[in-house]
């Protein structure tokens, strides 16, 4: 993903990312695993995460440290491929 992308974002930066699954321990290590694939050094603090009302699903926000438009489009590439991920925003 070389491509020259235009972006009104400045990088470096922080950028929020919010995940949605079902609750399962499983879903957050899967999500927590690729977050710091692409931040390895994310902050406990830069990590939230919000069970629905009824308990049924997760969310999960982390403001990760973004060095450019490809680093956030690959973490959603991966984010989005996983089986246990509903929706990415």
């Amino acid at each position: 993903m070389a491509q020259n992308k235009a972006t009104l974002l400045k990088f470096p930066c922080e950028f929020p990312v919010k995940v949605m699954g079902y609750a399962s321990d499983e879903f957050e290590a899967a999500v927590t695993e690729i977050i710091k694939k692409f931040d390895e050094e994310i902050a406990k603090d830069k990590i939230e995460q919000k069970l629905s009302k009824d308990g049924k699903y997760l969310s999960i926000t982390a403001k990760i440290y973004a060095n450019s438009k490809d680093h956030i489009d690959d973490l959603y590439w991966e984010l989005n491929a996983h089986e246990l991920v509903l929706v990415t925003l």
